[in-house]
């Protein structure tokens, strides 16, 4: 069965949204250098723990719950690992440390392990436009008068702030979801709506399909949505579909224009697959780059050469979906879409 290699890009928006450590009453974005210059970064463990909360919201069987009200970062497991009866168990790995906790005939019994490497794979998302030592500063009052307060006085809050886009490459290997599994599911395990799966291959297909819904509507990935509302659902997305196990091609494939650098393209790959260096049919690009960005030209050479265009990039992971799964997504979904 074939690899997917994708990379999602957003659209641009101001940003504040991930914070590193603080410098007294300035709130960090985290970032890394690449040449000259320092690039704001959000993490994949950002991104996966937002998936997490996305899958527990389509009703499917999750393990691991964020506790929001404690006094530091917390979560809440609500059984042992359980790969085959718990989604996030099964898309995103565990470790169980202290192997006393776990008994080894559970482990047995539920055909699992004591630990377990994700299934995705993703890396850094990283901004198009470098950090320019932009900062906003807000007000937060005195409170006087009232029945509880933070603070004696009023402070004046600093917070580092970026306008861009971010990409982020994500991979998959269709082996790993055994598809062709035909023992029956774990009792308990339940579709989205309540439905059954009659084959644990055809329930891990069903997973794929919902994981990749998810990251066609990433929202929520981690930090100070407070003050910052940022979208990790891709505005354009590149994806292969292939037997190979690389990308063959800079994972982070992006690239801003040179005489309009708020129009991001794809140079290598639409160079590679015009040469035949690469092989179009295995690849689907979707989203604002084929709408506005790609030329007429363009467009006509990839589609000669096998790739398939999408408006959206929301159509390429559902026709990804359904390549793999021989359904998409978008037929599925209990409400009919996203």
């Amino acid at each position: 069965m074939p690899n997917i290699f994708a990379t999602a890009l957003t659209y641009p928006a101001p940003s504040a949204n991930y914070r590193g450590e603080s410098e007294l009453n300035r709130a960090i974005v985290q970032k890394v250098t690449e040449g000259r210059f320092e690039y704001p970064i959000i993490s994949p463990e950002a991104m996966r723990n937002a998936l997490r909360e996305i899958l527990a919201g389509y009703d499917l069987p999750s393990n691991r719950t964020r506790l929001n009200d404690e006094d530091q970062l917390a979560v809440q497991f609500a059984d042992y690992p359980w790969p085959d009866r718990y989604v996030d168990d099964f898309l995103f790995g565990y470790l169980v440390a202290d192997r006393k906790q776990m008994s080894a005939d559970m482990v047995k019994e539920r055909e699992s392990s004591y630990k377990r490497d994700s299934v995705l794979r993703m890396n850094l998302a990283k901004g198009l436009a470098p950090y320019r030592h932009d900062a906003l500063l807000t007000q937060s009052p005195m409170t006087r008068q009232s029945s509880w307060q933070n603070a004696t006085s009023s402070a004046l809050l600093h917070r580092e702030t970026v306008v861009t886009a971010f990409q982020y490459p994500f991979a998959l290997n269709v082996d790993d979801f055994r598809l062709d599994d035909d023992r029956p599911p774990v009792d308990g395990v339940k579709a989205p709506g309540g439905g059954t799966y009659s084959t644990r291959g055809e329930q891990r297909a069903d997973w794929l399909r919902q994981l990749l819904r998810a990251i066609s509507e990433l929202n929520g990935v981690a930090g100070n949505h407070a003050r910052s509302y940022f979208e990790m659902a891709p505005a354009s997305i590149v994806i292969r579909v292939t037997n190979s196990l690389v990308a063959g091609h800079d994972l982070y494939a992006f690239r801003p224009d040179r005489s309009t650098p708020d129009v991001f393209r794809l140079p290598e790959i639409v160079e590679c697959v015009q040469h035949g260096d690469l092989p179009g049919g295995e690849f689907h690009i979707g989203g604002k780059i084929v709408r506005e960005v790609l030329t007429s030209e363009e467009r006509s050479m990839l589609e000669e050469r096998g790739v398939k265009l999408h408006r959206t990039a929301l159509m390429a992971l559902n026709a990804v979906a359904k390549d793999i799964t021989k359904k998409g997504f978008l037929e599925t979904a209990p409400d009919g879409g996203v």
